[in-house]
């Protein structure tokens, strides 16, 4: 048996959530080009090769966060009333 090691480097898009409606939603990973959720299996099964088999295999995740993009707040409508006079206030002026 030969010990084939694999290397790939691959970069993702991790959009996490906590407060999502779905708990799917609350952590996804997408692939930059094409937006598509990666098949990490599938991934792993192309760096093994294509021999059929059961692989023991080893997976090293190295997380580097290359840029943060600020979540934008939900914009608040500031809405200014004029002031108005009041009657007491007429009666004052009179």
């Amino acid at each position: 048996m030969d010990l084939t090691i694999s290397s790939m480097m691959k970069h993702y898009i991790l959009n996490l959530n906590p407060t999502a409606k779905h708990e799917w939603d609350r952590c996804i990973l997408r692939d930059p080009l094409t937006a598509k959720r990666p098949d990490i299996a599938k991934l792993i099964a192309d760096a093994v090769g294509a021999d059929t088999g059961s692989y023991l295999v080893s997976v090293n995740i190295e997380v580097t966060v290359l840029e943060q993009a600020a979540v934008p707040q939900a914009e608040q409508l500031s809405l200014s009333f004029p002031e108005m006079t009041t009657p007491s206030q007429l009666r004052e002026v009179a």
